[in-house]
């Protein structure tokens, strides 16, 4: 009888256990991790931070955010190659409320971000590596980019 209880208990324990398990893994269940990004800040063509550091497996939201009075990009081929894409919304203070205003899904690989405004990208990295390429190509009115004007970034992936 003893024996029965605990292969029993032990069943219970096991399958709570997997349970968890499986919801863990479950990115409807999963709470985002925030990661923001300064696109930008007045008279300055920078990302910041410059680098950013992701882990494959978990779910991200990426707020890319503008403070400055230019448009940016916020570009990498490959790190969209090393992600999987939620989604990406494009998002607005309205009455000291976040509020959505659109919703894309798909593989996304440039996100443009126009002045004081803000967009979310959801994303779970799947493929460890690094990406150097981040820039912004928004050219200025003498035709250098912002990019050439120091706004590159590398993402890392562990």
């Amino acid at each position: 009888m003893f024996s029965f209880r605990f292969a029993l208990g032990a069943a219970v324990v096991l399958g709570v256990a997997s349970g968890a398990a499986l919801a863990a893994g479950d990115l409807s269940r999963q709470t985002p991790i925030e990661v923001t990004v300064d696109l930008g800040s007045p008279g300055k063509h920078e990302f910041a931070p410059k680098q950013l550091k992701f882990e494959t497996g978990k779910l991200y939201k990426l707020i890319l955010r503008n403070t400055s009075s230019d448009p940016h990009y916020f570009t990498s081929h490959a790190f969209s190659q090393m992600v999987f894409t939620r989604k990406a919304q494009v998002t607005q203070q309205q009455n000291g409320k976040t509020v959505t205003l659109a919703e894309f899904k798909g593989a996304i690989r440039e996100i443009e971000v126009y002045p004081g405004q803000s967009a979310e990208w959801w994303l779970v990295p799947i493929a460890a590596g690094r990406a150097g390429d981040l820039h912004c190509d928004i050219k200025t009115s003498d035709g250098k980019t912002h990019a050439e004007l120091g706004m590159t970034g590398e993402i890392v992936i562990e």
